[in-house]
């Protein structure tokens, strides 16, 4: 398996597990929370046969990557990120991030620059600032995080179910865009993530990436569901034109949180498209 190291944590290395597959421009893919790189199953595929290189990987504390207890906040985020980018010398890289992974990307290109990167894809994602503010009154009130970490102390795997019913809409789109199974399949990945992790990403998800996304001079597709329940549009996508200059929205109907999985063939159209141009 691939690995690259990122850090230490006492007597054992911090390593991000990932895969790299393909060839030509490079898109680096990073997953939401709770999932991991396996996450991005109807994309990578598509990609590869467009003639793409496409790695995913899987942020600390999730999938097969190392499990510290410390880390969860994006400027570690985001610099495990430049990790991948960097050892892997990547370059003319396009940088999609889903839902909390659209942070990294902020994080990244307000930090380190886009030398390396050519293009930016924010899907389903935080940016730009998710929490409820007297100047961010479209925000999301601080309780519901605060409800959010409570869930996840008294009965994570509960709150998991829970959690992905609303994800992927399942009352409205269950048996139709999304089967019982392939919401299994995520409650899976995310029940072997780290229990901190879980619980201490939640707190990065109110970082302010206004000032990240101002510095950004690459195009930049923006995709969000309006029905989505987990990252709502009017709170996210729809703010993110005031900072990222000259970003394009895409906005799917009836697409709900994981519209990368119910909504596939939306994205990969709309993926494709923006790369190709």
């Amino acid at each position: 398996m691939n690995f690259i190291t990122v850090g230490r944590e006492n007597s054992g290395t911090i390593d991000l597990y990932y895969e790299d597959h393909g060839s030509g421009q490079p898109v680096v893919l990073i997953h939401g929370w709770p999932l991991s790189g396996a996450s991005w199953e109807r994309q990578v595929p598509v990609l590869v046969q467009a003639g793409y290189r496409v790695i995913t990987y899987d942020r600390r504390g999730f999938g097969r990557s190392s499990k510290p207890v410390s880390g969860y906040d994006y400027d570690t985020l985001s610099n495990d990120l430049h990790e991948i980018v960097t050892k892997l010398d990547l370059r003319d890289v396009a940088l999609v991030g889903f839902s909390m992974g659209g942070g990294e990307v902020a994080r990244y290109l307000g930090t380190h620059g886009s030398e390396r990167i050519s293009k930016a894809v924010f899907m389903a994602a935080i940016p730009p600032f998710l929490l409820k503010t007297p100047d961010n009154p479209e925000g999301v009130d601080e309780s519901v995080f605060i409800g959010i970490q409570k869930a996840i102390r008294d009965d994570r795997p509960a709150f998991l179910a829970s959690f992905f019913a609303n994800f992927y809409n399942v009352d409205i789109l269950g048996g139709k865009r999304i089967s019982e199974e392939a919401v299994r399949l995520s409650w899976n990945m995310a029940s072997g993530a780290s229990p901190v992790g879980t619980h201490d990403c939640v707190r990065a998800w109110l970082t302010d990436f206004r000032s990240d996304l101002k510095k950004i001079r690459i195009p930049v597709l923006v995709i969000h569901g309006d029905s989505d329940r987990t990252v709502p549009l009017a709170a996210s996508a729809a703010q993110m034109s005031r900072f990222a200059e000259g970003s394009t929205l895409m906005v799917v109907p009836g697409a709900p949180h994981g519209l990368n999985w119910t909504h596939y063939e939306e994205v990969n159209r709309a993926l494709l498209e923006f790369l190709g141009t």
